[in-house]
């Protein structure tokens, strides 16, 4: 009894702390892209405050629209919330532990990706209509390249849930190997794209990557673009998230043990700061990309999945 109620407060925490702090990650990512550029940037609390002026504006409902136009928001924000608390934070051995296989997760993904794409198609303006297109696209390489990267992972750590792979992770029996650095590149590149934070030009008759994200939400306010752009964030501490957990597990507490929870809060914001640091250097740093390159780049981290997959497969036949 003692140790489902543990569980359960643990749970609860882990849910209060993604959803508080997923503007604030947004906002320290686009501080420390300022500061790397010399330059003062917005408050680390922006993301709250934009947030807040969508709460207050009035919710508008083109004409074009059908009835149909404020379930896709919603289902946007549901599915990639829930895809957020099935991954774990601080500690590992939460309630929702045994849903978090890699399976759900990708499903989630895709729900999320098909409302917003609905949404961009709904009132049948160009604009989202080619976002919707390009997404669709990237859609098809992105969770290729999940999917083989997860399976590489589960037989490595034996389990199918991203909480089974944290664990084994995190007890010590996982070396560094060429395997997980292909694994790690692919992971990287698929959250970038997944995030729309890969750099790229404008030149005419092309979208930004971080332009198809916003264009699906072009005819949106009010409060269904706060959903929208609270998912975005939420997508940007899930990936965080997904990362920490399988190639930073260190320090991570356990939900059965109260004593190791303060170590493993101080430690799991320190590892998104870290994280938001290297995207913000990796997003000034980088050369910019041709929107049309992303499949390519995609494809690369696909190909580096699928040779992880199998280096993994092979260590985990020989390890047996």
């Amino acid at each position: 009894m003692l140790t489902f109620a543990l569980r359960l407060i643990a749970t609860l925490l882990h849910a209060a702390l993604v959803f508080a702090l997923a503007p604030l990650l947004m906002g320290a990512v686009n501080k420390f892209r300022a500061w790397a550029l010399g330059r003062r940037g917005p408050p680390f609390l922006q993301p709250y405050f934009n947030l807040y002026k969508h709460l207050r504006k009035t919710t508008l409902v083109p004409e074009t629209a059908t009835e149909l136009f404020a379930l896709w928001p919603v289902t946007a924000f549901l599915a990639t919330a829930t895809a957020a608390l099935l991954v774990p934070s601080f500690c590992t051995g939460l309630l929702t532990a045994p849903a978090s296989d890699f399976i759900t997760l990708i499903g989630l993904f895709a729900l999320a990706r098909a409302a917003a794409m609905l949404g961009g198609l709904e009132t049948g303006f160009g604009f989202g209509g080619a976002a919707a297109g390009r997404e669709a696209l990237f859609s098809v390489f992105a969770e290729a390249a999940l999917l083989v990267v997860i399976l590489g992972f589960a037989l490595l750590a034996h389990s199918i849930t991203i909480n089974g792979i944290a664990v084994a992770f995190a007890a010590g029996h996982i070396g560094i190997s060429v395997s997980l650095g292909f694994a790690l590149a692919a992971l990287l590149a698929v959250a970038l794209t997944e995030t729309g934070r890969i750099p790229t030009d404008n030149p005419a008759g092309h979208l930004e990557l971080a332009m198809v994200h916003e264009a699906l939400s072009l005819e949106y306010s009010g409060r269904f673009l706060l959903l929208l752009e609270y998912a975005g964030m939420l997508r940007l501490l899930l990936w965080m998230n997904l990362i920490g957990t399988i190639f930073l597990p260190f320090g991570m507490a356990r939900a059965d043990d109260i004593l190791s929870w303060p170590l493993g809060l101080i430690l799991w914001p320190l590892k998104l700061g870290v994280m938001a640091a290297l995207l913000a250097l990796f997003e000034i740093s980088t050369a910019k990309m041709r929107v049309f390159r992303v499949p390519e780049f995609l494809g690369a981290a696909m190909l580096l999945g699928i040779l992880a997959g199998i280096f993994l497969f092979v260590a985990s036949r020989i390890g047996t």
